[in-house]
């Protein structure tokens, strides 16, 4: 078949290589050259396979007013986006209902808990496989209050896949060396990962879609029309269609008829021009702060915030700054803040945070978006998803965007 992918991000790379690999002709279209306005660059790298609870949850609902931004954390509910965030806000609260939340923890940990393997069978595949780390990652504290709060609800959290141990003497001591503040307490994960670098793993992943015969478009797919049974981008048509275009799938599947209650969940980091953090140390999360401090082969990123917003809102510079001030206040061996690279980018996020992945009903088009915090870690499994979708008919029913009524 001739399958037309809409959307060029780390979702959409691994939904073109996946379906190049099983013998289409595919044809990428992405707005961005580069893409490095999208949340697939601008992540902290973190495989989260630790993430199987949907943050649509009770728990989150009832920690959101200690966690806004005014309140020193991530969460930032900006009045002029308050037409988008608070419809979603109330959709997020239903989804809380505990037996929704259970069904979406179900359906969302069987696809997480594949996203290691999933991601070493792709990176193999392209001749990459030096683009995953596996050695888990770091949650430190900074007060005893925070430590005992923290991991006692940690104990109480289903982490999948993955575990944690509180750490020894000698990686305390480690972290104990990054920082100029006390560290109260921190555990360790084992089974999550990070990449490399995620700029590299675009780039490397677009590269060897087109060394096998795929094209890339850089243009904005503003509209998807189906004409005589086929979708048709422009002047082009195709014998099939996927929408992975993030936070800009909205219109596209609104005009199939679909409820898309998707929202820009707007993120923010700060990156240094050079690597100064510790070489093989994993990704260290500073939870006081609601900050991941990452090492990738450009430099060091410090990466936080959830800023519920529009896509074309202007970025908010207090954010950056505050970032700024945190690793300053915490002494990291970041580099000089002044230099640092500012970047903000949106993730696509729907109110039960769980993925759009589906068909639409009795077309040749086929979607799969909204990842949130997950689209790094969910995009190599999302892909072979789709290309089983395609080519054998299996939907996964959980995640149709029927849901949304």
């Amino acid at each position: 078949m001739n399958i037309f992918i809409v959307g060029g991000g780390i979702v959409g790379l691994n939904v073109a290589l996946a379906l190049q690999g099983r013998g289409h002709s595919v044809t990428v279209y992405e707005r961005s050259e580069g893409g490095s306005v999208a949340a697939s660059y601008g992540n902290a790298g973190h495989i989260a396979t630790e993430q199987v609870e949907p943050l649509a949850s009770r728990a989150m609902i009832r920690s959101a007013f200690s966690r806004l931004f005014m309140n020193g954390g991530a969460l930032s509910l900006p009045l002029a986006g308050v037409s988008r965030w608070l419809p979603f806000s109330l959709r997020l609260i239903a989804a809380a209902r505990p037996d929704t939340f259970l069904r979406g923890k179900a359906a969302l940990s069987r696809l997480v808990n594949d996203a290691l393997p999933a991601w070493r069978r792709r990176l193999d595949d392209i001749g990459a496989a030096d683009l995953l780390r596996e050695d888990g990652h770091f949650v430190v504290w900074e007060t005893p209050a925070t430590a005992a709060a923290a991991l006692k609800a940690w104990r109480d959290t289903d982490t999948g896949s993955a575990t944690w141990r509180e750490v020894g003497a000698e990686e305390l001591a480690a972290l104990k060396g990054l920082t100029t503040v006390p560290v109260a307490g921190a555990i360790r994960f084992d089974g999550t990962g990070q990449v490399a670098d995620p700029r590299r793993l675009l780039d490397t992943l677009a590269a060897t879609f087109t060394a096998r015969g795929g094209q890339i478009v850089h243009e904005a797919v503003t509209a998807l029309r189906i004409e005589g049974g086929r979708p048709v981008v422009g002047t082009a048509s195709a014998d099939a269609a996927v929408v992975c275009a993030g936070v800009w799938s909205k219109p596209l599947m609104e005009a199939l008829g679909y409820i898309v209650p998707i929202v820009a969940e707007r993120g923010y980091h700060i990156q240094s021009a050079v690597p100064a953090w510790p070489q093989g140390l994993p990704p260290v999360v500073f939870e006081d702060r609601s900050m991941i401090v990452t090492r990738f082969e450009g430099g060091v990123r410090a990466a936080s915030f959830v800023e519920f917003n529009t896509t074309d809102a202007p970025p908010d510079a207090r954010k950056w700054q505050r970032l700024e001030r945190h690793v300053r206040d915490l002494g990291l061996p970041f580099g000089d803040t002044a230099k640092a690279a500012r970047w903000m980018g949106a993730r696509p996020t729907l109110p039960d945070y769980l993925p759009a992945i589906g068909q639409a009903r009795g077309l040749p088009v086929y979607y799969a978006f909204g990842h949130q915090h997950l689209g790094l870690t969910l995009a190599a499994v999302t892909g072979e998803r789709v290309g089983a979708m395609i080519d054998d008919g299996v939907v996964p029913a959980e995640f149709d965007l029927s849901r949304f009524r």
